[in-house]
Formats: C-alpha cells, sequence, structure tokens
C-alpha cells in the first residue's frame, strides 16, 4: 500500500501537533547559518584538477560513448576518497555539496561531459531524465512556452518554485551563466516540514496526503498519465519529501484527476511561502566550472528568471544528472512502486518510457 495513504483524514482545522514529529537530524539546516559556513564548498586543487584531466584521457581513449563509461574507465586516486565524502554528505548528511574549478573553458563539451560524467559515476548510476532517455540533460532556454502542459521548466529561461527532481541526487555543472538572473536557491525540505508541524500542524497533516502530479506526458510502462504522490513522507528516522507544484498544478489539467481543495492550495501556498522566505533558504550563483550535487529527498530546488546574453555560443548552459545511489537513504514503498521503476539496486530510476534508449547527447535537444 502506498504509505502516504495510510493518514487518517488530513483537511480538518485540527490545529494541534502531538501526532506529528519533528526531525533534528543533519537534514534540517536554516540558510543563513549555512551562507557563513564553507565547509560544503570544495575547490578542486591543481593536483585534482591533473587527476581529472588524467581520466579523461583516458575515458576518451576507450572510444566508448560517454552512456558507457563506468568507473573503471575514469580512474581516480585521490579524488576518490573526496567523492566518497561528497557522496556521504550530499545521502546522509546536510544534503548538497558544491565544487568549484572544473576546467571548462579548456575542456571541449566531450571532454567537459566526460569529466562531469565521469566524477557523477563515483557517486552513482546516471537514470533518465525525460521520456527522450537522455542521461546527460542539457539545461538552457530552448525558447519553449512553460504554459505547455508537456514543457519543464529546464528548457526555458522562467524562473522554477522550489522542486525536487525524480531520483536520489540531482547534479548540475556549470558551462556557462547566464548575462544576469539564474540564481540558485536550496532549501531544507526536512525544515520546511519542522516549521510547518511548529506554525501550522493542520498544513503539514495535509501535505502528508496523496497530491496528484501530471508525468509531462512521460508515461512509464503499467503506469497512469499521472502519480499520486504525498510532500511529506516520514520515513525511518528521516522525513522524505517529493514536490513539484508545476506538475500539481497542471495535473489539474487532466479531467480524470480529482480537483484541488482550497485547504491542499493553502497547505502548498505556506510550503512555497516558506521555501522563499530568506530566514531558510541558502542562495548561491553558478560560476563556470561549478558543480552543484543535492539530495532530492531532503532538498528542494529554484532558480530565479533569467536574462541570457544575445550571442548563442555565449548563453547560460548547465549539464545536468539524475543519479541513483544504492547506498541512499531508505524510502518508503511507492517511491519505486506506483510512482517511479526501480534500479537493480532498487533505487528510483528516474523516468523511462518503454522502448526508450538511455543516451547521453552532447548537444540541447
Amino acid at each position: 500500500m502506498n504509505t502516504a495513504t495510510a493518514h487518517p483524514n488530513t483537511e480538518t482545522s485540527d490545529t494541534t501537533a502531538a501526532d506529528l514529529p519533528v526531525f533534528d537530524t543533519p537534514q534540517a539546516w536554516y540558510g543563513p547559518d549555512m551562507a557563513r559556513r564553507d565547509d560544503w564548498i570544495h575547490t578542486f586543487t591543481p593536483a585534482e584538477i591533473d587527476e581529472i584531466d588524467r581520466a579523461v584521457r583516458h575515458a576518451d581513449s576507450t572510444g566508448l560513448d560517454i552512456v558507457d563509461i563506468g568507473r573503471e574507465h575514469f580512474p581516480l586516486d585521490a579524488l576518490r576518497d573526496r567523492m566518497a565524502t561528497v557522496r556521504r554528505e550530499v545521502l546522509h548528511g546536510r544534503g548538497f555539496f558544491l565544487m568549484r574549478g572544473i576546467p571548462v573553458e579548456r575542456y571541449t563539451m566531450r571532454e567537459s561531459a566526460m569529466a562531469y560524467w565521469g566524477l557523477g559515476r563515483w557517486m552513482g548510476e546516471p537514470v533518465s531524465q525525460n521520456g527522450k532517455g537522455h542521461v546527460l540533460g542539457h539545461v538552457t532556454n530552448l525558447g519553449l512556452d512553460y504554459a505547455d502542459p508537456e514543457v519543464r521548466g529546464y528548457q526555458t529561461s522562467a524562473r522554477l518554485n522550489y522542486h525536487a527532481d525524480s531520483s536520489d541526487v540531482v547534479s548540475l555543472l556549470c558551462l556557462r551563466s547566464s548575462r544576469s538572473g539564474g540564481l540558485s536557491s536550496i532549501v531544507s525540505s526536512t525544515t520546511i516540514w519542522n516549521e510547518l508541524v511548529r506554525r501550522r500542524p493542520d498544513h503539514a497533516r495535509a501535505l502528508t496526503a496523496p497530491l496528484y502530479y501530471t508525468r509531462w506526458g512521460e508515461v512509464p510502462a503499467g503506469r497512469r498519465p499521472w502519480a499520486e504522490i504525498a510532500a511529506f513522507t516520514p520515513w525511518q528516522d528521516r522525513m522524505i519529501a517529493t514536490y513539484v507544484r508545476s506538475a500539481i498544478e497542471k495535473s489539474q489539467l487532466m479531467s480524470e484527476v480529482p480537483r484541488l481543495s482550497s485547504f491542499q492550495l493553502e497547505a502548498m501556498d505556506h510550503l512555497d511561502a516558506l521555501a522563499a522566505d530568506p530566514a531558510l533558504h541558502l542562495d548561491m550563483a553558478f560560476s563556470p566550472g561549478d558543480i552543484q550535487v543535492l539530495c532530492n529527498h531532503s532538498i528542494l530546488h529554484s532558480r530565479t528568471a533569467y536574462e541570457d546574453w544575445p550571442e548563442l555560443h555565449r548563453r547560460r548552459h548547465l549539464l545536468r544528472l539524475w543519479l541513483a545511489c544504492e547506498d541512499g537513504p531508505p524510502l518508503p514503498p511507492f517511491m519505486t512502486g506506483e510512482f517511479q521503476r526501480a534500479t537493480a539496486h532498487g533505487r528510483p530510476d528516474g523516468i523511462r518510457v518503454p522502448g526508450v534508449p538511455l543516451v547521453a547527447p552532447l548537444e540541447a535537444q
């Protein structure tokens, strides 16, 4: 049974919090506190860049397509421990990390992609990010309309609401930054939950019941065009969060999906307001060569709208990985049941559409 459906009626005026847990875990943090620290940032040393260069040359010499490059094709020595530390902190610590200094300015697109992919393989298994089977994504403005029910925000320059993606980890490599805007913001979904419990337990309780999400026309085998997912699910001493308001709102265009109640909208508005509160979230600007790594189960991420450069070759461009991590946190069964398929290691498998092979394109599509 979907764990999230096991709760009693959540749309009530009950404002007591006696039955709602508060989580005092590493995943619960406040943005201003993090902004005063730098232990979540690592700048690659010259020796580490040399090691990445060697690994890129080795991977390139295999002649393999990027999608087929594994850890064995991207050998690391000193950086192996560094990547293990990053993975552990992202999955079981505060949930985020920033690495800086990949020399994208002297790499070709293929070399940048191989460096990024190779480091990512030391953290997890890349999974598909869309119905095209893209395991290497391109976050750039394709001139599409975000109001279209089948257009996703990363294909536009629009502001993105705080949300989580459909994998254990989401990572971004900045190749080029925008002319202005495009600021990345992250917030602890565990902290949001704790604040909801303290301020409005009725809203917190409402968000443990399933909401309906469109699948953007990217429907896995045996699944409906929508999914039922709770925004918050307490599970084995952690709060597991899954929230994409744009997908919830666009599901309302489907006649088969129940209508959102005014109370559900009120609860989501409260969640969004907390995420946008500077007392909770952490802002960061991307520079070329930066790699951001986030745990989707404990972090919501956002982006401000941006203005691009007029020249095509200068326009904002990020590469993206969704990673399944076999040592990730325990998850409620619906995450790899009703919602998604599972990898061989039982982790969320991204967006898999029948008959679509996995590909790692070197150009935005």
